[in-house]
C-alpha cells in the first residue's frame, strides 16, 4: 500500500499561520463568523419560581443554557436566596454544579440604582444586568424622542461603571415604558453610544409580526443585549387554563420564530437567548416540578433548532 503525503512548502506553512492569527486576532464574533450558526442559552430562574437555588442549578445543563439568569422576588426569589445564604456559600454552590452566574435581572431597582448589583455581578464575572427603562408607554414623535435621549444621557455614568465591571446594560421593551414600540426601541438603540448599553429584546411586548420582529432586530444589530425566546400566546395577565398560558413558549404559540432566527443569523448574534414566559400568578413555577420546567424549555429549545434549520 502506498501512502500520500501532501507537501507543503513554507511559504504555505507561513500563509496558514497569518491566516490562523488574522482570524484570532479579529475576536469571537468575527472569527466564528463562518461557522455554523447557533443560539446560546440563557435560563432563567424565575421559570422555577422560588424554588431553592440548589434544586435550580442542576436544571442549567440539562436545559442546554451555559449560564442563569438570577431573578429577585416578585417573579422568583433566588437573588434573595443569595443574599441569605451569602455570597461565599453561592460562589461554592456555582461550582459545584459547573454553573455560570451570566445573568441578573433587576426590573425592581430601575435603571439608576444598579451600582450595588454591579459590584456584585462583577465578583461573579456576570456578564449582563437587565432592568427597565421607567417612563411612559403613551409618549410618541418628538416627545419619545426628548425622554429617549435623556434617558441615555442620564445613564452614561452607570454605564461607564458598568463597561468598568465588564457588564452589559440591557434595557426590556417592556410595554408600559417608554421603549413600548419598535421605533422607540430603535431609537433608543441608536442613541446609545455604547454596546455596554443595549436592548434585551422581548417579542411578547411588540406586534406578534414576524417580518417586523425581524426587522428590529437586523436594526438593533450589536445593540441587541439579550434576546427572550417569547411570544404574546394568549398574554399573562389574567389567570388561564395552563394549555393556554403555556402559549408564550415558542412551537406552542402561533408566532414564527424562524424569521426572528434568520435575522438572529443575519446579525451574527453571539449574545444569550432566554427561553421565556410568566405564570400567572407571579412566583410560581411554570409548571409544578423543576423537572417539568426543565422539559418545557427543552421542548422550546427543539422547536427553535428546526426553525433555525429552515433555508
Amino acid at each position: 500500500m502506498t501512502i500520500h503525503r501532501q507537501q507543503f512548502s513554507r511559504r504555505q506553512f507561513l500563509q496558514g499561520c497569518g491566516a490562523a492569527t488574522a482570524a484570532l486576532a479579529l475576536g469571537p464574533r468575527q472569527a466564528h463568523a463562518a461557522d455554523d450558526f447557533k443560539l446560546r442559552y440563557l435560563l432563567a430562574s424565575s421559570l422555577y419560581g422560588t424554588l431553592p437555588l440548589a434544586e435550580i442549578l442542576p436544571e442549567v445543563v440539562r436545559s442546554g443554557a451555559e449560564a442563569l439568569d438570577v431573578w429577585p422576588l416578585k417573579h422568583g426569589n433566588q437573588r434573595e436566596q443569595i443574599t441569605e445564604m451569602g455570597n461565599e456559600k453561592c460562589a461554592a454552590l456555582l461550582k459545584q454544579h459547573n454553573v455560570q452566574l451570566g445573568c441578573l435581572t433587576r426590573f425592581d431597582l430601575g435603571p439608576f440604582k444598579l451600582a450595588p448589583e454591579l459590584a456584585f455581578g462583577k465578583q461573579f464575572g456576570a456578564k449582563l444586568l437587565v432592568t427597565g427603562s421607567g417612563g411612559s408607554g403613551k409618549l410618541a414623535g418628538a416627545e419619545l424622542k426628548a425622554a429617549l435621549k435623556k434617558f441615555v444621557e442620564d445613564m452614561q455614568p452607570h454605564v461607564e461603571a458598568a463597561t468598568q465591571a465588564g457588564i452589559v446594560l440591557g434595557i426590556e421593551n417592556h410595554g408600559s415604558t417608554m421603549l413600548a414600540t419598535p421605533d422607540a426601541v430603535r431609537w433608543f438603540a441608536e442613541l446609545s453610544p455604547s454596546n455596554h448599553l443595549g436592548v434585551a429584546l422581548a417579542p411578547y411586548h411588540l406586534p406578534q409580526e414576524p417580518a417586523l420582529l425581524a426587522k428590529l432586530i437586523e436594526d438593533l444589530g450589536p445593540k441587541l443585549a439579550l434576546f427572550y425566546a417569547w411570544e404574546y400566546g394568549r398574554g399573562c395577565m389574567k389567570k388561564l387554563p395552563k394549555d393556554e398560558e403555556m402559549m408564550q413558549l415558542p412551537g406552542r404559540g402561533t408566532l414564527d420564530f424562524a424569521p426572528l432566527l434568520a435575522a438572529l443569523r443575519k446579525i451574527n448574534y453571539r449574545g444569550w437567548t432566554s427561553i421565556f414566559m410568566h405564570p400567572t400568578p407571579r412566583g410560581i413555577p411554570i409548571l409544578p416540578t423543576a423537572g417539568e420546567v426543565t422539559a418545557a424549555v427543552n421542548q422550546a429549545r427543539q422547536h427553535l433548532a428546526a426553525c433555525l434549520a429552515k433555508p
